[in-house]
């Protein structure tokens, strides 16, 4: 291989990693899923929100968990969500809640021809548990990915993986 094909090729390894690198913290992109991450776990573990969850996956959205299996489908995913939140008490604690990992949100943009249209998500979270006295006691920590999707100019989780779940 000759230099001008080497350096050639140099430039675009470089300008590939560049175009795929993780957006900083302090990008829209990053902050609106941030946000959307918050929002969604803020839904399911506090407010006990299904119709805000609802409108955060696409129709097709499908749910990997190390554990749990597979869900595919977002009605069959929120399905048992729907029927625990019928039953809970808005006036106790919440049963489980989700930490973020603070510093380990990653977000890396998906483009087309140039346009964006997606982006991956993944970081760590934790979780902790409300025991017989009512104290929360630490969970499961675990890894997880988000793939969202941007759907008529709203950002929707289509694919979700929980995985690498490990007692803190």
């Amino acid at each position: 291989m000759n230099w001008s094909k080497k350096i050639t090729a140099i430039l675009f390894m470089g300008m590939t990693i560049v175009v795929n690198a993780q957006m900083a913290e302090s990008s829209e992109l990053y902050m609106t899923l941030k946000e959307k991450d918050s929002t969604l776990f803020d839904a399911a573990f506090n407010q006990c929100d299904v119709e805000t969850m609802e409108s955060l996956f696409t129709e097709d959205f499908e749910f990997y968990h190390d554990k749990g299996g597979i869900t595919v489908g977002r009605n069959n995913f929120l399905a048992p969500n729907r029927e625990n939140c019928a039953k809970i008490d808005r006036n106790e604690p919440q049963r489980a809640k989700r930490i973020l990992v603070p510093g380990s949100l990653q977000v890396y943009p998906l483009y087309k021809q140039g346009k964006l249209y997606g982006a991956v998500q993944h970081g760590v979270h934790s979780f902790e548990f409300l025991n017989e006295q009512k104290e929360y006691q630490k969970g499961d920590v675990a890894k997880f990915i988000h793939v969202w999707i941007l759907e008529d100019g709203h950002w929707k989780i289509k694919r979700e993986l929980s995985y690498d779940h490990q007692l803190q």
